[in-house]
């Protein structure tokens, strides 16, 4: 097959070029800082900062690692009641941004909440000095909150993982005489340790990049730190360098994510027999219900239902939604779509160009598609300070050739989609490779043959049997676009909000009403990747990421 053009070329090379910019930019403007903030930020904001992080970091990660695993085992080897149901609700939790749930708990759990109300009533209590919980806003709060919110990644990678593996190896474990538990440990999951990285290294970035929970919560990480340092302080050279260390944990996570599965390999064709789900009886059985439906009630019921409810009583008070509640949601869609149209555009790009520059160069031109998708790596304040010394110059450029004043670029919110499309074009890129990857070769090459072009061929041939990863790939981007709420804080022009600043904003002030109205659109919006992943069988398949 001949090589697609320079014009193709020149454009996926500019486009990995495109989403390593912000790192470079970020290292420039953090190094060529005075010495001073270093010596500051060393001193006196980034040993607790990173030491939060870190802690935050070791909880979450073991949080999700348990209830993950723990209900992919149990929905794949056990049959109980409403194991149908719960196989896939399990994923339900990835509808709900962290920031979302945080502020739900945090208004179900006060001292003079309803729930703490409740258990006064019920202990005789009447007054919140007689009995109350631990306060919600610590380090085992945020654990709490991000672990039961996060650990869906756990979940279908390893439930991919068990669903695959043979039957006949933990057979032979259990005639050997190992012990159930024994077989698990000692077979089960070493098998999946691939599986379980992939998805402990996803819930760990999440966690990372997390803005909003964490200051909910009262916990100072260094994403806090960089939007503090930034926007209170005004400091942009102290916050370039605090995420210059939150660059070393993204490394770290990446490496151990790597590490987690250096020895993956692939197994023969050959189809092999899966593990047979075991009937629970009795208690058994009630019991394996209740312990797989706690992360869906803690991690998605509890606080949608808060949301409903509270929705429900704003509207029937004649509180009604506010204009600027509509505003937001007009420049959420808005953003979105841009992004989305942004985003699936330069994946195709990337995607078409490595796929069809031949087998004989194929490993040269793979980097590109591998830098293209660092962006999700990146948490969104870190994209934020790196894009912002590029984009000011360009502003101060265009500014200058068309004598306008301000900063067009800004002010017009293309910076923001730039930022969003480099942080999610991991999700077209990977989606439009695996669609060309089940497309034969010979219809390409008849294509070629007849005197079509590479973008012709493009254009008839694999576009319309790209159609379905390409959809899936602009939801994802869609939906996530719309919870996106580090770059958008940073980022947005003035006066723009969308619904995720908006509640930010409304938590911020203690006006739960009106952010629960926001907050259910966006999880009605994030609903609909998670019914497109339990429709496909969990959408996740770890071997697609072995190298």
């Amino acid at each position: 097959m001949r090589p697609v053009g320079p014009l193709w070329r020149t454009a996926s090379i500019a486009i990995a070029l495109g989403v390593l910019a912000p790192v470079v930019s970020l290292a420039w403007l953090a190094f060529g800082a005075d010495f001073s903030h270093w010596a500051h930020l060393a001193q006196h904001v980034l040993p607790q900062a990173a030491l939060n992080t870190a802690i935050l970091l070791l909880g979450v990660g073991a949080l999700v690692l348990v209830i993950g695993t723990g209900c992919a085992w149990l929905v794949t080897t056990c049959d109980f009641p409403g194991r149908g149901f719960l196989h896939w609700a399990l994923l339900l939790p990835l509808a709900m941004p962290t920031y979302i749930v945080a502020f739900a708990y945090l208004d179900l759990l006060h001292p003079i909440g309803p729930v703490q109300g409740a258990i006064r009533w019920m202990l005789g209590f009447d007054s919140p000095r007689q009995f109350r919980l631990p306060d919600l806003r610590s380090m085992p709060g945020a654990i709490l909150v991000l672990g039961f919110v996060l650990y869906p990644y756990v979940y279908m990678t390893a439930r991919a993982m068990f669903m695959t593996q043979p039957a006949h190896l933990m057979e032979a474990a259990r005639t050997l005489g190992e012990s159930a538990r024994g077989a698990f440990f000692r077979v089960a999951l070493p098998l999946a340790r691939p599986a379980l990285a992939v998805g402990l290294s996803l819930a760990l970035l999440e966690t990372l990049n997390d803005i909003g929970a964490s200051e909910f919560l009262g916990i100072q990480t260094l994403t806090v730190a960089v939007y503090t340092t930034w926007i209170t302080r005004s400091d942009l050279a102290g916050a370039a360098q605090i995420a210059c260390a939150m660059l070393i944990m993204v490394v770290a996570l990446v490496l151990l994510e790597r590490h987690g599965r250096r020895h993956q390999r692939f197994g023969s064709a050959q189809r092999m027999r899966g593990i047979q789900p075991r009937r629970l009886h009795g208690a058994a059985a009630w019991l394996a219900c209740g312990a797989a439906a706690l992360p869906v009630v803690l991690g998605f019921a509890a606080p949608a239902l808060y949301l409903v409810w509270e929705t429900v009583k704003r509207l029937r008070l004649g509180g009604g939604i506010s204009d600027g509640l509509l505003a937001s949601l007009g420049n959420t869609l808005a953003l979105a779509s841009g992004v989305t149209a942004a985003t699936v555009a330069a994946g195709l790009v990337v995607a078409w160009a490595v796929r069809s520059q031949g087998s004989g160069i194929v490993n040269r031109a793979r980097w590109q598609a591998r830098a293209a998708t660092l962006g999700y790596a990146l948490p969104g304040t870190v994209l934020a300070i790196g894009l912002l010394t590029p984009a000011l110059g360009l502003d101060a450029m265009f500014a200058t050739l068309f004598r306008q004043e301000g900063l067009p670029l800004m002010s017009a919110g293309i910076v923001l989609v730039v930022a969003c499309a480099i942080r999610f074009l991991a999700m077209p890129v990977g989606g439009i490779e695996a669609g060309l990857a089940r497309i034969p070769p010979a219809l390409e090459q008849a294509s070629r043959l007849l005197g079509e072009s590479a973008a012709g061929t493009l254009r008839r041939v694999h576009l319309p049997l790209l159609r379905p990863a390409i959809a899936a790939g602009a939801l994802l981007v869609f939906v996530d676009a719309m919870k996106e709420l580090p770059a958008t804080l940073l980022l947005r022009p003035a006066n723009f909000d969308t619904l995720a600043t908006w509640l930010y904003a409304e938590a911020a002030r203690g006006t739960y009403e009106e952010g629960a109205i926001a907050a259910l659109a966006i999880v009605v919006a994030g609903l609909l990747p998670v019914v497109l992943l339990a429709r496909n069988g969990l959408g996740i398949h770890t071997e697609g990421s072995a190298e």
